[in-house]
């Protein structure tokens, strides 16, 4: 079982390129891959989302690369003498526009795009080539460090669903104290009304029976012990298995709705929210699960 969120990072160096890749990842429902790389690597993306997600299913994983020369050399920079041009004549026309003298700074030709276009002899193959193991390496961080924070979850989801069977258990053995509370009190209530009925009178028995047929949460309890059971060998798993366990976690909260519904007990009613109370803690942590 994987955490959704993980960072790696690698470096490989060829004798004209050095290629360092940064890979991270936060929880999201889809398997999604953003990159952040030079413009002319563009044509790459759709081999490195491949080979991305060939390692992660799930979650957003931002993909950073940068390039070096060995060294730090490189083949020099140049300026786009028509685009310079094309801004400093921008801003004479604002000035006359608005009246008054606006000159551009050299930071507007450096924040302006294409400008200063920096010369770099990378062969895209020959990146490609290199950028490979640096990515693997980053990978394999990213995914390292998402299975050790799986372990960390696995504990608490373990640690939570004892919890969630010891409640169970706790509602099944109070839940016949609740007919026998509701026989004595129904007794009580015709004592009381002065209608001296026999306890084993027909009516009373009939009332009674359909009590506890109303209440009756054999079929609750014995999914429960299903679900959780599941649940546990999701746990387990070593598989994609966040999707499943999100699933399961409503039709856990959809059992215990019903048992509180039938409760008709206060001591029921309080397990019931204890129990829902755990489960909520149980679904935030399965939204950060592969």
């Amino acid at each position: 079982m994987h955490s959704m969120t993980g960072f790696g990072r690698g470096t490989h160096a060829t004798a004209n390129v050095v290629v360092r890749v940064e890979a991270s990842s936060v929880n999201r429902k889809q398997g999604e891959v953003h990159f952040f790389m030079p413009r002319d690597l563009a044509e790459l993306e759709a081999r490195l989302r491949k080979h991305v997600l060939n390692r992660v299913t799930r979650g957003r994983v931002s993909i950073n690369v940068t390039l070096e020369h060995p060294g730090g050399g490189g083949s020099g920079v140049h300026v786009n003498m028509e685009k310079a041009h094309a801004l400093q004549n921008a801003f004479l026309n604002l000035s006359r526009e608005l009246g008054q003298e606006i000159t551009p700074g050299s930071s507007d030709y450096l924040r302006a795009p294409d400008v200063f276009v920096f010369d770099e002899d990378y062969k895209v193959e020959e990146v490609w080539d290199a950028m490979r193991p640096a990515l693997d390496e980053a990978l394999d961080g990213l995914v390292e460090m998402r299975a050790e924070e799986g372990a960390d979850l696995k504990a608490e989801l373990e640690r939570i669903l004892a919890h969630l069977d010891a409640l169970t258990n706790a509602i099944e053995e109070h839940a016949p104290g609740v007919i026998v509370t509701h026989r004595e009190n129904l007794l009580r209530r015709l004592r009381d009304a002065e209608l001296d009925l026999d306890p084993e009178d027909e009516r009373v028995l009939k009332e009674v029976a359909i009590f506890a047929d109303r209440c009756d949460i054999t079929e609750e309890v014995a999914r429960l012990r299903s679900h959780f059971r599941k649940f546990q060998a999701y746990v387990d798993s070593s598989g994609v298995v966040g999707r499943s366990m999100d699933f399961l976690c409503q039709e856990i909260n959809r059992e215990f709705n019903t048992i509180g519904s039938k409760a008709n007990d206060a001591t029921l009613a309080q397990a019931v929210v204890d129990a829902k109370t755990e489960l909520e803690k149980i679904r935030e942590q399965v939204q950060n699960i592969e």
